[in-house]
């Protein structure tokens, strides 16, 4: 089994909404940041404080001690690990951390491809969207072995605040998967609750006060329920790759012979979003399905 590396240098792959924050944080706590994402551009102001830019996923690898990636959807996973220029084939002696939601056995042939080469891997997912991001406040789930968890961990709680060590390679993804189910039957709760109070002619904002202390209250009432009530719609999370994780979510429940009704109707609605163009909206815009 190889050593694991002194981690000085990480590289980060995907700086958009959450990973553009989250590499500025690991940048500000003095790692050498080394960074690729397909939209050029959105890596500007990283690198003009102090990141390098390389060319390809697989440049970063060779280059770095420690590789995040923070992409999509798991087929930008399957390619930036697996693809020509990947990080499997360019990677030397480092960790990779994929804190995408993604599927757990994509993680699990991550763990399985990085072992064969000599590397070391966790999958970590988090969830606390843009907000939690920004704040240093993630909470982040985390699947792989406890020697190179703990070697990881002061990297990551330079993100989060809430790191667990759920089990082998994909229970990060799996422990994911309940969050996102959880998060699916609240929000649209929080949407017929306030569609509901507009109906009868009550004030949205009393409303929203009066319960928001209760036992109803939270992140999914308090703060995007706010923001459903002014039509603030941008997102900290998109509509797009919210669907993606309740369809990996209902896959795996039918892996293991496990109905989840709620979750289905859920997914059915976000796609009525989708189907109106919505996609990029923040998951609170389900609102809007209850306005027509």
């Amino acid at each position: 089994m190889s050593v694991l590396p002194k981690i000085e240098s990480i590289g980060f792959i995907g700086i958009g909404i959450m990973g553009n924050s989250m590499a500025g944080h690991l940048l500000s706590a003095g790692y050498k940041i080394n960074v690729y994402n397909r939209t050029k551009s959105k890596t500007e102001a990283i690198v003009a404080n102090g990141a390098t830019w390389y060319d390809t996923p697989g440049e970063v690898a060779a280059h770095s001690d420690l590789i995040i990636t923070m992409v999509g959807f798991p087929s930008d996973v399957e390619e930036v690990y697996f693809g020509v220029q990947g990080i499997i084939d360019s990677a030397k002696n480092a960790i990779l951390i994929d804190m995408t939601t993604s599927s757990p056995s994509l993680a699990r042939k991550i763990s399985q491809q990085a072992l064969k080469k000599g590397l070391f891997s966790l999958d970590a997912p988090v969830s606390g969207g843009d907000i939690g991001a920004r704040d240093a406040k993630l909470t982040i789930m985390v699947g792989g072995d406890k020697v190179v968890f703990d070697h990881c961990l002061p990297v990551l709680q330079k993100l989060g605040t809430s790191i667990i060590l759920q089990g082998p390679a994909g229970m990060g993804q799996h422990t994911k998967m309940c969050n996102q189910i959880v998060i699916a039957g609240t929000i649209i709760g929080v949407a017929e609750g306030l569609s509901y109070a507009q109906k009868v002619g009550l004030n949205p904002k009393d409303v929203l006060q009066s319960i928001g202390g209760g036992a109803a209250s939270g992140f999914q009432l308090n703060v995007l329920g706010a923001k459903m009530i002014v039509g603030d719609y941008a997102p900290g999370f998109y509509v797009e790759h919210f669907l993606k994780d309740l369809t990996i979510a209902l896959e795996e429940a039918d892996q293991v012979k496990l109905d989840l009704p709620g979750l289905a109707l859920v997914k059915s609605l976000f796609e009525k979003m989708v189907a109106k163009g919505l996609q990029r909206d923040g998951t609170q815009g389900i609102f809007q399905i209850y306005l027509d």
